[in-house]
């Protein structure tokens, strides 16, 4: 595997490998600094879209993703060319994180939507349902003041705490960073799949061989309906993997179309 490693795969792991070091052991705070936050955070920069892609949360996170590079990456470099990989990977990236921060908005204006609602007229029910959505964000002693709540729903000082309580989960989910480069794996995915569909792969988890096309087919639709039930306990996000999925796909079609683009 290693001895045929192209030059885009091996300089992107190297970049990805260094900087993960780097900020695990000599500079932990760029991790935090380079992230993609929210656009209407504090902490937001627009280079953000670029660098959240070169950092990751941990070595399972990295490892992940620069394996799905090295087991599919080498063959479209050879057959796209080395540049128009690099394209592919980078576009993917910035762009399944231009979407996720559209996404992350409508997110954020829509809690912001109930928390006002619930600041307008106090009501347990609503504020019990905001925290069933977003139970993630709480430990579980919040359920026994829900419950203190929702028997005393005039009382001023546990009014006054429920709304202290979503003003602090707007402010949390509004600073929660995105890193990692699975938006861009996800776009290699989805261009191996659709120039190699009938390639057989090895799954390890079931041992099984799979034709490519179906590999990417499973991940598409298991992305998707993640996006759809929108699991609060959830840390992935699905959201960037959908849009590197079509961001790939759209870019792949068009190369298609023109054959002589191919390298």
């Amino acid at each position: 595997m290693f001895r045929n490693i192209t030059p885009i795969v091996k300089n992107l792991l190297l970049i990805n490998v260094g900087i993960f070091l780097v900020s695990a052991f000599l500079f932990p705070q760029i991790s935090g600094m380079f992230a993609l936050y929210y656009i209407h955070s504090s902490y937001f920069q627009p280079f953000q879209f670029l660098t959240y892609m070169f950092m990751h949360a941990d070595f399972w996170h990295l490892f992940s993703n620069m394996f799905g590079l090295l087991i599919f990456g080498p063959l479209l470099e050879q057959f796209l060319g080395p540049k128009k990989l690099l394209i592919l990977w980078m576009t993917c990236g910035v762009g399944s994180g231009v979407l996720y921060s559209g996404y992350t908005s409508y997110r954020m204006a829509n809690l912001q939507d109930k928390v006002a609602a619930f600041q307008t007229d106090p009501d347990p029910d609503t504020f019990n349902k905001i925290v069933l959505e977003n139970r993630g964000f709480f430990d579980r002693a919040i359920f026994d003041f829900v419950d203190d709540y929702s028997r005393n729903p005039t009382d001023q000082v546990k009014i006054s705490r429920a709304s202290q309580t979503l003003d602090a989960i707007l402010e949390i989910q509004g600073n929660v960073p995105m890193v990692g480069a699975s938006g861009a794996l996800f776009g290699v995915l989805i261009a191996f799949a659709m120039l190699f569909p009938n390639t057989q792969l090895f799954l390890l988890f079931p041992p099984m061989p799979v034709k490519a096309k179906y590999l990417v087919l499973f991940y598409g639709l298991y992305t998707i309906y993640n996006v759809l039930i929108n699991n609060p306990t959830d840390n992935v996000a699905h959201f960037a993997h959908l849009g590197g999925l079509i961001i790939g796909g759209v870019l792949v079609y068009f190369w298609k179309k023109d054959r002589n683009s191919f390298y």
